[in-house]
């Protein structure tokens, strides 16, 4: 992320968010830059979205760079039209509104799996996000 595509990453983030109680932005790399990080940190504070600089080599050293504005109020006129253009999104607001704490096991097959550590480091490498580390690099 840079100057020059910043704002269509964030603004993207936005979008996505909209009818979220919270929503962020996450990236591989921030410049330390200053006057980037001030850009960056303007539009957050005027727009709610939080940014995570995701370590994915460590994920557990990833850092929140600017925390969400969390929201107490969902936005159900867009959730409702996102729903409506979107079968894979009606399908998890059927999902979260049924859920039953006493019957996880119900919908274990709606929900991405939690990963241990070793299919995490798989699945980055998988998905281009992290080397396998035979080219030298992590």
């Amino acid at each position: 992320m840079d100057f020059g595509n910043y704002k269509e990453y964030f603004f993207q983030a936005v979008s996505n968010s909209s009818w979220a109680n919270e929503g962020y932005l996450v990236a591989l790399s921030v410049p330390q830059d200053g006057e980037f990080r001030e850009a960056l940190q303007k539009l957050s504070q005027s727009f709610g979205i939080g940014i995570i600089l995701l370590d994915a080599a460590n994920l557990s050293q990833s850092e929140i760079l600017s925390p969400a504005q969390y929201k107490k109020q969902m936005d159900y006129a867009v959730m409702y039209e996102l729903a409506e253009k979107n079968r894979d999104f009606s399908q998890f607001l059927t999902t979260i509104t049924e859920y039953d704490h006493k019957n996880p096991h119900r919908y274990l097959s709606e929900f991405d799996e939690v990963l241990d550590d070793d299919a995490m480091a798989k699945y980055l490498v998988t998905k281009g996000i992290l080397s396998d580390g035979k080219d030298g690099t992590i």
